[in-house]
């Protein structure tokens, strides 16, 4: 091919790309990036603006505690600001081991293992663990790296509707695959309720499966000192595998997987997300360490979050509009048509409120929404401020 025929190549794909960008443009749904100009909070710099935000998962105000970033530069100071390596590779420092040790205990697991983002965790057990032998049955409204996971696996894989036991049960009893494996969301991310996980423990037991539980949005907020959804349901099984994030309530970086040793020594084996990726600097470990011991012993920051979400729920006036039946900190509140969402969403804004219009493809067409996420670093007059917006704003 000449050098002509290649340019003409590039141009036509690149036009290609440009016609799809404006059919996003078009139906709502194009995406940009807003630049943050300070640390992440309830309050945040926006430009030259200061706004209230809605938008975060910084559930319990501690992305920029204080406390938490002495610990970081002390880090810093003693270890070095790089891991230089992977795990496996003699990139695991002694923190990194002390910290899975604290998070084992704290969600009452044998073992756990640190993982560099949630992603990243949810990818490696899944194709760790099922391969062409395996089938998957996962809740239709899970995360997108647990879909991904799924078809990295290669595994037959089943979707659900969501929450509907008597489907799943079904697809259990029909499988033959020698091993099972159902996952789910712990708390759904975009519409913020709970999974009915004893009933799921239930039927992983009926019909010899694994069950994950994808903790993102749970630990941290939920459970005894927020110890997660497990916690707050009182259930332990060998049959139980649990991720939780680092990054949302814990305010800072990574992930972890906890399970039976078994299960974990595998994967420090065969995950693959674990084993070519260089591991988490030992600053942001010492970071997390500082996070955890806040975390646990803060149970006002999760009382308070309580009360914010309770004066939310109570304060809010739907019309057209749907208040989703969530008791956590994700509010999500549909709208409709994603421009709809939009507009509503650049209303709050003009008044000094980020709430994030969330659209197609991650929710349902004709399902966008305002996701409203609450923080323990939110006041009370913060909570009125956004009720007022919200109803002046309503359509």
């Amino acid at each position: 091919m000449t050098v002509t025929a290649h340019a003409a190549s590039a141009s036509s794909l690149q036009a290609a790309l440009g016609a799809e960008l404006e059919h996003l443009r078009r139906e709502g749904l194009y995406r940009d990036r807003a630049c943050l100009e300070g640390p992440q909070g309830a309050r945040v710099q926006l430009g030259s603006r200061e706004m209230v935000s809605f938008a975060s998962n910084d559930y319990l105000g501690l992305a920029a505690d204080p406390r938490i970033a002495a610990a970081a530069r002390a880090g810093a100071e003693r270890f070095g600001v790089g891991a230089g390596a992977s795990h496996l590779l003699y990139g695991h420092h002694r923190l990194h081991h002390e910290l899975e040790e604290t998070l084992a205990d704290f969600v009452g697991f044998p073992r756990a293992l640190l993982f560099s983002t949630g992603y990243m965790a949810n990818l490696g057990t899944v194709t760790a663990l099922c391969g062409r032998d395996a089938e998957v049955f996962a809740d239709k409204l899970n995360h997108a790296s647990l879909n991904d996971a799924m078809q990295l696996a290669r595994a037959r894989f089943r979707r659900y509707p969501h929450v509907d036991l008597d489907a799943l049960e079904r697809a259990l009893a029909r499988s033959s695959a020698r091993r099972k494996l159902i996952v789910t969301d712990a708390v759904f991310s975009m519409d913020g309720d709970i999974a009915p996980v004893p009933e799921l423990l239930a039927l992983s037991e009926r019909y010899d499966a694994w069950l994950l539980i994808d903790d993102a949005h749970g630990f941290g907020v939920i459970g005894a000192h927020g110890a997660g959804t497990l916690s707050h349901f009182a259930v332990r099984s060998e049959r139980l595998i649990y991720m939780g994030t680092l990054g949302k309530a814990a305010g800072v970086f990574g992930a972890f997987v906890a399970a039976d040793a078994p299960i974990i020594d595998y994967l420090v084996n065969r995950a693959r997300t674990y084993i070519y990726t260089t591991a988490m600097p030992a600053m942001l470990v010492a970071a997390l360490a500082e996070s955890l011991r806040i975390l646990r012993s803060e149970d006002g920051r999760r009382a308070h979050l309580s009360r914010l979400i309770a004066m939310l729920r109570s304060g809010i006036r739907t019309g057209d509009e749907k208040l989703l039946a969530s008791q956590t900190a994700i509010q999500p509140l549909v709208i409709g048509e994603a421009a709809d969402a939009v507009r509503r969403s650049q209303a709050l804004a003009e008044r000094g409120l980020l709430v994030p219009a969330i659209r197609p493809p991650t929710v349902p067409r004709g399902a966008a929404r305002l996701r409203i996420s609450l923080s323990a670093a939110h006041h009370v007059e913060d909570v009125e401020h956004l009720l007022a917006a919200l109803r002046e704003t309503a359509r």
